[in-house]
């Protein structure tokens, strides 16, 4: 069963085309990374996925339901809002900077939406907030506040904050790239462990050596477009499109 499939997704910016018909099919406990310059439209076609971003054509499925087949800005499935919302569930997303409550510590940060959407009692909640956050690596910074943290730190709050909410699919925006790079290895390092439980994943990265290492499939995008996908050993070693080798040329 494919966990997230696009077919022929587009999205315009006033006059700008920042998707032009981006067909991708994620299968399940694969690992994809898009890559690609500044402006390829990567971060645009992730938001897109779970209704950040609302796209003007094509379609969207998650878990091989179609939640989204748009004409001209207009969504055709006929769906309850409820009934959509409770799919999007299944998606996670950890964005390039942290949005973590300053003013609550950990543990609540991580047991907040549990709570208020999935109607966790707050007991239950925060036994599985708990677990999370010792999952990731940060048991001992349960009650501390965000600011009593390092980028690091915050970034792994931040993935154990989605993780909570039990998704199928786990969607990740360069999330690396506030962070100073002797802090960058401790993120990818919870990501690791994730892709090797079985996680779905959708990164968009400049980590090369993650997508390198980690990655089923890479995916390189330019002007919005998906311009080449592969194995990591094929593109890295033996890409095919003139713009893929110039990029990471540039890159590695």
């Amino acid at each position: 069963m494919s966990m997230v499939k696009t077919v022929k997704v587009s999205k315009v910016f006033g006059t700008l085309q920042v998707l032009k018909e981006v067909s991708l099919t994620v299968e399940q406990r694969e690992v994809v990374c898009i890559i690609g310059p500044s402006g390829a439209g990567k971060s645009t076609f992730l938001r897109s996925l779970n209704r950040l971003e609302r796209i003007d054509n094509g379609q969207i499925y998650i878990e091989d339901k179609l939640l989204f087949d748009c004409v001209n800005g207009m969504n055709t499935v006929k769906m309850s809002l409820h009934e959509r919302n409770q799919a999007l569930l299944e998606v996670g997303m950890v964005f390039q900077n942290f949005n973590l409550f300053p003013h609550k510590t950990v543990i609540e940060n991580v047991s907040l939406a549990p709570i208020h959407v999935k109607k966790l009692s707050p007991a239950k909640a925060r036994e599985k907030a708990r677990e999370i956050i010792e999952r990731v690596g940060l048991g001992d910074k349960a009650d501390a506040y965000p600011s009593q943290l390092s980028g690091g730190q915050q970034q792994r709050v931040a993935i154990a904050r989605a993780l909570a909410m039990e998704p199928k699919i786990m969607l990740f925006d360069e999330p690396t790239s506030a962070l100073d790079p002797e802090l960058v290895g401790e993120v990818l390092g919870v990501m690791k462990n994730l892709a090797q439980a079985g996680m779905t994943m959708l990164v968009v990265t400049h980590e090369m050596g993650f997508a390198r290492e980690v990655a089923d499939k890479v995916v390189f995008m330019f002007e919005g477009a998906i311009l080449e996908v592969g194995q990591p050993s094929a593109m890295f070693s033996r890409p095919q499109n003139d713009r893929t080798r110039q990029f990471l040329q540039s890159v590695l």
